[in-house]
């Protein structure tokens, strides 16, 4: 029973089921589309807006039909959907104008939960959308401000509406201000991590730009030790070419062969002279 051939087969079982090395290909397959989208939302922000501004129309519209079990469903008249519409609306103009967004987008959520509607994840999407982009596009004072009215106002909505009597005071207002922390949590990381990548980038842009000012430093004295070499050599040339000249004309009547040679040695200097020239 306990033979060899058992426990051979069991040793090579134990080695099949052993764990395995795992990679960060899932990370690197993350971060690959993250870039990408990134990309392309740089290149078309206009679709990417209405793309997702019609997917939070559509959750908010799913959403303003929910109801607690055993509640009465929400009224017939759509004006959550009225209202969501607007709140859409005002997202696509988030780039430029941030906090009218957030105004815009909280009012009419306030309106839709003080009618009866149910405060869930899918209604306040829009604001939730709105905050996210408050807090990327603005400085953390501005996010502060706005992230703190927007939230309280939705949790005394939440308090007051009739849509959740069933719940205790502390369900009805945890839940408002945790889903209203998290786009703006989310929001000032986006930003830190932008402002990080632009200082990254600045700060590359700065040593290429020291790199290349050295290089053309150095190439500049390089020329100048050049051009010090090259007139400490002729001024040495002419300055023999002067004296061997004078010596010449000094010797011209009265050492003619003298003289000749030294004609001919001038002539070798200043040869030398334009050679290094």
């Amino acid at each position: 029973m306990g033979g060899p051939g058992s426990r051979s087969r069991g040793e090579r079982g134990n080695g099949h089921d052993g764990p395995r090395a795992t990679t960060g290909e899932p990370d690197e397959y993350l971060e690959r589309y993250t870039d990408r989208f990134e990309q392309y939302a740089d290149r078309y922000p206009r679709v990417v807006d209405v793309v997702l501004v019609l997917a939070l129309m559509g959750g908010a519209t799913l959403g303003s039909n929910l109801s607690l079990p055993g509640a009465d469903p929400p009224g017939q008249d759509r004006t959550a959907i009225v209202l969501m519409g607007v709140s859409c609306l005002a997202l696509l103009k988030y780039r430029t104008h941030p906090r009218t967004a957030v105004v815009v987008t909280a009012v009419c959520t306030v309106i839709a939960i003080s009618r009866g509607y149910l405060l869930t994840p899918l209604l306040l999407g829009p604001v939730m959308a709105a905050l996210y982009w408050l807090a990327t596009l603005t400085d953390r004072k501005t996010t502060r401000v706005f992230g703190v009215t927007t939230t309280a106002a939705l949790m005394a909505a939440a308090v007051f509406a009739d849509s959740m009597d069933s719940h205790s005071l502390l369900l009805r207002t945890i839940g408002p201000f945790f889903w209203l922390l998290l786009p703006l949590a989310a929001g000032n990381m986006t930003r830190l991590r932008r402002a990080y990548l632009a200082s990254v980038q600045a700060r590359a842009e700065h040593a290429e730009r020291t790199r290349e000012e050295e290089a053309r430093l150095r190439v500049t004295e390089e020329r100048m030790r050049i051009a010090r070499e090259l007139h400490d050599v002729v001024a040495h040339h002419l300055a023999l070419a002067n004296a061997q000249a004078g010596t010449a004309a000094h010797l011209a009547l009265t050492s003619p062969q003298q003289t000749k040679k030294i004609l001919t040695d001038l002539t070798g200097t200043t040869s030398s002279a334009l050679r290094e020239l």
